[in-house]
């Protein structure tokens, strides 16, 4: 590529960053700044005198540490759970013969098609009838499977040698041995890459914790970040606060595993 054409490329480049990161800065300058700084005219790119006045009244007043405490849990603990029933269903899928194995993965597949908000109705009554409303276990429970997460993971466990799985076969190991001392070392990658997706997902969804959890003191980051800006709509720095709270975890998680995540992207749509 000639240079010219190179610097304008990456000039446009930088220019379109700049305008995606942008509002995510300002949210982070805003949240340092005085009550009503930033209601000023035209608004202040940065903070004349930072304080951390917003943060305390979050953690002192709006009982933000427990909320954060919640997402935390029900996030780890989805992502864990999640990621062991889905592992094990993708390499069944992929690796062993049982009868129905391409009709019902077919099946599955074709649930995808299916938008979410449909199911949302029915799920809500099984587990009323389960007994799992206003409890975590009724976000635990209908995350435990995914379709999207089994199919990531039986694109991926394609690409393992059937030779491999023999050849420990014959030397007497066991199916749940080969699994957890062959399978899941290979799957490494792939599973970051769901762990990524499934913490995201649960950490920032709304709807469902919304709709399950109707005790406050259940109640996750975002449903109460959307509470809390209803009883202080003018508090424009609170809010920033509270989304800076509500964001930083998983983009420090992100950012420390993106080597890890692109490389089960890159690998997955290689040998899937």
């Amino acid at each position: 590529m000639p240079r010219p054409a190179q610097l304008s490329v990456n000039a446009l480049l930088v220019i379109l960053t700049a305008f995606a990161l942008f509002p995510l800065l300002w949210m982070v300058a805003a949240s340092f700044m005085a009550p009503g700084e930033s209601a000023a005219y035209p608004p202040p790119l940065l903070p004349s005198e930072p304080t951390l006045v917003n943060y305390r009244e979050l953690f002192a007043r709006a009982g933000i540490g427990r909320y954060l405490v919640n997402s935390v849990l029900l996030a780890v603990a989805v992502t864990a759970c999640s990621l062991v029933m889905n592992v094990m269903a993708g390499y069944a899928f992929a690796k062993l013969r049982f009868a129905g194995r391409e009709r019902l993965f077919r099946l599955m597949l074709g649930a995808l098609v299916i938008p979410g908000q449909v199911a949302l109705v029915p799920l809500f009554l099984l587990l009323k009838h389960l007994g799992l409303v206003n409890s975590y276990g009724g976000i635990i429970v209908p995350a435990l499977a995914s379709i999207f997460g089994i199919f990531l993971v039986r694109q991926y466990a394609l690409s393992i040698p059937d030779d491999l799985l023999e050849a420990a076969r014959v030397d007497g190991a066991s199916e749940w041995r080969i699994f957890g001392f062959i399978v899941v070392p290979l799957l490494r990658p792939i599973i970051v890459t769901l762990a990524v997706f499934t913490l995201l997902g649960t950490w920032n969804d709304f709807m469902w914790p919304l709709i399950v959890l109707t005790d406050q003191d259940l109640q996750t980051l975002p449903v109460a970040l959307a509470g809390l800006a209803r009883e202080h709509v003018q508090d424009n720095e609170l809010m920033m606060a509270g989304s800076v709270l509500t964001i930083a975890p998983v983009l420090i998680v992100f950012l420390v595993l993106q080597r890890h995540y692109i490389q089960g992207l890159m690998l997955g749509s290689v040998k899937g």
